[in-house]
């Protein structure tokens, strides 16, 4: 991506303007004390500042998300009410429209519904880097009707992210972890190019394993995917997990854990178990290549770690990167997550706050989104 993205700095005084903000609110929501709340506002803080800005100049904002999946109809259980009393005590100022995925145009990027979208309003502000691989309308219909411009924490992430793919400070660390093999191969594929290391766990190592002919359980598996494994493993720069901790097949494991012992297995996991975390010799080899690492980009867990049982490779990584010294950058999701269970966030250089958004722009170099606002020919 060569061409700059419109800023919104160029239009000076926006006193009596009214300016539509497109963020991503999707944040994690519970029942507490009888009502449905925020439980992080990690996306809603870091919008604070562009609104704060966009206030003293004199516009009214307006902000708008998707929220769920209530799949184009109006379903109370995807309200963005509780995101909304949360945006309300943090910037009383600033409005928040009801579910952009309640109107079934949103996800068909219909011209129609992004019209309505923006009717009444004098400019577009794309602050949503974490939506903007999605060509819904929200994200692609205003930036063809009204001036638009990228907000602060796109730019910024955009800025990151090509920095660190141009013009990494070197020996470069890539770690990538998660469940699903087939989302995270292309990104795998690229960086192995791009990076000096590719660090791989999660469940989707264990495809990678068996492609080395190693024996995985009952573990997660995609067989579709084992050949492109190998040849990513014979470039040399990519290292997998050679142990693991697991569970025998049936035994309940997640957020509300078990008691069930966990078991340790060498490079070979028997049938009737599953693997659900790195083993300790792979945490030993992950931790040494951090170590002289000069600049790291993590996206993905080690494990299954919001069962603490099997956090124990995650912790061990973010904690590694933390004290690296290393320019770090962690690409939202699951990590960011991690980060905060272990009181880590301020110990990364940059926490992005889009998790496929920033996959897909390492692995494309470009988003919809990001296309849409600089095609746009208003000024």
């Amino acid at each position: 991506m060569t061409t700059p993205l419109p800023s919104y700095h160029r239009w000076g005084s926006l006193e009596g303007k009214r300016i539509l903000v497109r963020v991503d609110f999707n944040t994690p929501v519970a029942g507490i004390d009888g009502r449905q709340e925020v439980t992080d506002d990690f996306r809603i803080r870091a919008c604070l500042p562009l609104f704060e800005e966009l206030l003293e100049r004199g516009a009214t904002v307006v902000a708008c998300t998707h929220f769920g999946r209530p799949n184009g109809k109006v379903d109370p259980r995807y309200s963005v009410e509780p995101v909304r009393r949360r945006l309300k005590e943090l910037s009383p100022q600033v409005e928040l429209l009801e579910n952009l995925r309640f109107n079934p145009g949103e996800e068909a990027n219909d011209p129609a519904f992004g019209k309505t979208l923006i009717a009444g309003f004098d400019y577009y502000i794309n602050e949503a880097f974490g939506s903007s691989h999605r060509a819904h309308a929200s994200i692609m219909i205003p930036p063809t009707l009204v001036p638009s411009a990228a907000g602060a924490n796109l730019q910024r992430e955009v800025s990151t992210l090509s920095s660190l793919l141009d013009s990494p400070a070197r020996p470069f660390v890539a770690i990538v972890g998660g469940a699903k093999v087939a989302e995270k191969l292309g990104i795998v594929r690229v960086l192995a190019q791009k990076a000096d290391t590719v660090i791989v766990g999660g469940g989707m190592a264990y495809t990678f394993a068996s492609s080395q002919g190693r024996t995985i359980g009952s573990s997660l598996f995609n067989g579709s995917f084992v050949s492109e494994c190998a040849g990513i493993l014979a470039g040399g720069n990519v290292l997998i997990p050679t142990d693991a901790r697991g569970l025998p097949d049936g035994a309940p494991f997640g957020t509300d854990g078990g008691d069930d012992p966990v078991v340790e297995f060498d490079d070979n996991i028997p049938d009737g178990f599953e693997g659900l975390d790195i083993g300790p010799h792979s945490i030993e080899a992950f931790v040494a290549a951090i170590a002289p690492a000069a600049t790291i980009l993590w996206n993905g867990p080690m494990g299954v770690f919001e069962d603490k049982r099997f956090g124990v490779g995650t912790e061990a990584v973010a904690r590694a990167v933390a004290s690296s010294g290393a320019v770090s950058v962690v690409g939202g999701g699951d990590s960011v997550a991690a980060l905060q269970a272990y009181g880590l966030e301020d110990s990364f250089s940059f926490v992005s706050t889009g998790g496929g958004a920033s996959l897909e722009f390492v692995e494309l170099g470009d988003l919809p989104g990001l296309k849409a606002l600089r095609e746009s020919t208003w000024d």
